[in-house]
């Protein structure tokens, strides 16, 4: 716990970041229980509903599609979903 002393020693929050770097640099070395007193109360809404299905993958066939991915520069989750893109226009 903080005492009285060290507490009013605290850096002032800037009002703005000039980058994202800052902002983050800032909060990893700062609490936010220190400045709970500027906070104001927010509502929000959070939809906790993922629009990702997950389907089990062999391992060796997972494997050589990493392979394939990586090789084409692109995630293994947007080169699954080309090949099922093609797949499916390819069958309509």
């Amino acid at each position: 716990m903080q005492d009285k002393e060290s507490a009013s020693n605290k850096d002032v929050l800037p009002e703005s970041f000039q980058t994202l770097d800052g902002l983050s640099n800032f909060w990893d070395t700062h609490s936010s229980a220190d400045y709970e007193e500027v906070m104001e109360p927010v509502e929000v809404e959070i939809d906790l509903s993922s629009s990702k299905v997950y389907c089990p993958v062999a391992k060796d066939l997972l494997r050589q599609v990493r392979r394939q991915a990586q090789q084409q520069g692109i995630s293994t989750e947007t080169l699954v979903n080309l090949w099922l893109q093609e797949k499916l226009r390819a069958s309509a």
